[in-house]
Parts: C-alpha cells; structure tokens; sequence
C-alpha cells in the first residue's frame, strides 16, 4: 500500500540520525523526471579516536567521497541534504529492522519493512571496508575468492547496484564465459526481487554443462544457462543486460541485442576493439590527427577511446542513457571500462544525430553497432 513520500522519509530520518540503532544505508536510483546529485550514497556509523561519528560515502559514479561527520547539527545537516535529493530507493538496516523504501512513478513511498537484522561488529574506522557480498559467502566457496576476484565482483555489483533503480524479473549474460559474475548478479539481486531470474549464455556446449552444474551445487534455481552465440541465442528478452568483456565485436553484438528487446539496463564493459582499430589502420587520420594514429600503440589506445564513444553515442540515438565510468582501477587490470545504460525511451534530436554523423563521417568509420542496429545516418 503506497504511503506519504513525506512520512516514509520522516521515518527513514528518524533511522539514519540514531547513533546506537543505526547498522547501515544506501540511497540509489531516480524519481522519475529527476536525477539526485549522486549517483548513490551510503551511510553508517563509525568509531574514530575524537569520538563516534556517521559516515557519508558518495559517488559519481566513478569515484567515491568520504565524509565522517560529527553526530548532532553536522549529521543532522548532512542527512537533511541527502533526504532531499530524489533519491528513487532506500535501504536502511538498524537495530530494529530493514526499511526498504521505493519512490512510484506517482510520487508515492512504497515501504517494505523487514525483522532485525543482527547487531554490527565493533564500529572500527580501520576495518576492511564493507563488501555488498560478503567475502565469507558459499559462492565464493565454488567460484573460487581470490582477493582479485572478490575485489572484481564487488566492483560489479557496485556499478549495478547504482545502475538497476528499480524492480526487475530477468537478466541476461551475454558472453557469459565461466559465469562467476552471473552467478554474483542473482546472489545480489535475489536479495532485492526473489523471483528475479537469470540466463547467462555462452558459445561453448562445455561452458554450459559446467555452469550448470555449479548452479544446481549452489542451489540457485533460478539460473540457468544456454548455448548458442550473442546474436541468435535462444533468449526471448531481459529487464538487465550484461556484457562483461566480449571481445571486440561481441559487445556491439550484445549492444545491438539488448536495444532491440528494449532492455531496461544495459551493463558492458567491453574488451578488445580490434574493428576501429583496423579501420583506422586502413584508412588513415583526417588532418591534423594523423599522429594520432600513426603509431600502433596510439591507434590501439585511441581505438579504443573512439569505439566506446561511438557506442556511447549510438545507444543515445536509441532512447538510452549512458554513463562511461571506471569499472575496476586500472592498476588491477587496464580493460577497466564500463558502459552503463538506462533506458529512457527519449527519442533523438536532430542536435544528436548530425553529431553521430559527423564524428563517424570525419573518421570515414563503419562501427559495427551501426550496421547490426541498421542505422541509417
């Protein structure tokens, strides 16, 4: 039953400036029509040497901040700030239970609110800072949890996190390889939607077989796994679309495939780009930017620039909006670029298509996005 925006927020204040209640939360998504300063913002209880102290981590999307403020007027201050952004989604663990908080397309709160949850360790400043899966989970246990991959995974599920702003039923992995990732994207969103139900497809009949397996060792029921390539799989649509390093083409492949079920999210962090890359070689530079590509080491970076951005632009001219951001820091691997798209449903203007025409037409390009979306310039 939808409830006053005002009251739930009221509630959710009351919750997020109790010192000794207070466990953890996270602000994400959009009210309709409007976009909050952050990206998403998390909030908890700290203990430094001048004292306790509420602890504000917010991001853009690319980078966090941190701020330890002081409880009293600075919390109260900083905590009336955020309550007043539009934020689309509350989750709130205290002492007393779990608010789940989403903002209808009317306005309206819709509040779900759960049991206790167990009381938090020792509030200490130093402490490994908080994972949204928990290192010690039975997941890792089959995966695999190298600290790089658990460090990957959280990186992940960070990004959808702050990307996924409201209720989905089914996702779909394209490209998704031994699937460590898919299996991480369920275990977090079937926290949120329990029916939530995940495909990852896969080229390889071998890859499937295993995943398979590891799913039904897991218990997660509602994963499953096909074979079959990123074009012609048999997968009839999805709410949430992953891409997570595809080789070169096999991005735009899954790009061109998640546009064309009007997929809600789209999450791609792309790998190679040899296409570009081997058209500029062939082509050559308009003046005065041959140097840029001149060099092989240059080309391949700027390639890689240069694919993204037109994907970037491509998936706007399709109702999308899209955010290039730091997937995972690049002192841990320099394929660390994500593509994250929300669809909007905003129809292109006339400003965005000559901008697309003149990027491509000056860099004489056939991207392969544009030919599998059979765009016409």
């Amino acid at each position: 039953m939808p409830e006053p925006l005002a009251d739930a927020l009221a509630e959710i204040r009351t919750a997020l400036l109790d010192p000794a209640g207070l466990r953890r939360a996270v602000a994400a998504g959009r009210q309709r029509g409007a976009t909050p300063a952050w990206v998403r913002a998390e909030l908890r209880p700290i203990s430094l040497k001048r004292g306790n102290a509420l602890q504000l981590v917010t991001s853009d999307g690319v980078r966090p901040a941190t701020r330890n403020l002081a409880w009293g007027t600075e919390a109260e201050a900083a905590v009336d700030e955020l309550l007043a952004q539009p934020y689309g989604n509350w989750h709130v663990e205290s002492a007393t239970g779990t608010v789940q908080l989403r903002v209808t397309k009317k306005g309206e709160a819709q509040v779900h609110r759960s049991a206790a949850v167990a009381p938090s360790a020792a509030l200490d400043h130093d402490r490994e800072p908080a994972h949204l899966l928990d290192p010690g989970d039975p997941l890792f246990e089959v995966i695999g949890g190298s600290a790089a991959k658990r460090r990957q995974v959280d990186a992940f599920l960070r990004a959808l996190e702050s990307t996924v702003d409201g209720p989905v039923a089914r996702v779909v992995d394209l490209g998704c390889g031994n699937a460590y990732l898919t299996f991480a994207a369920y275990r977090y969103l079937s926290r949120r939607w329990p029916d939530v139900t995940v495909t990852g497809v896969d080229v390889r009949e071998d890859q499937r077989v295993r995943n398979t397996a590891l799913a039904t060792e897991l218990g997660y029921d509602n994963v499953s796994f096909v074979t079959g390539s990123i074009v012609d799989a048999p997968v009839a649509g999805a709410d949430v679309v992953l891409a997570l390093h595809a080789c070169d083409t096999a991005t735009d492949e899954a790009l061109a495939r998640a546009v064309r079920w009007r997929a809600r999210y789209v999450l791609a962090a792309p790998c190679c780009h040899h296409d570009l890359a081997a058209q500029l070689k062939e082509r050559g530079a308009p003046s005065p930017y041959r140097m840029m590509v001149r060099q092989p080491i240059l080309r391949e970076r700027f390639a890689d620039v240069l694919t993204d951005g037109v994907r970037a632009a491509l998936l706007r001219l399709y109702g999308y909006r899209v955010d290039v951001v730091e997937f995972v820091e690049s002192r841990h691997t320099p394929r660390n670029v994500l593509l994250r798209a929300r669809r909007t449903g905003t129809p292109p203007t006339d400003e965005q298509r000559a901008e697309y025409a003149a990027l491509v037409d000056t860099w004489g390009l056939t991207p392969a996005l544009e030919r599998l979306l059979g765009y016409c310039r």
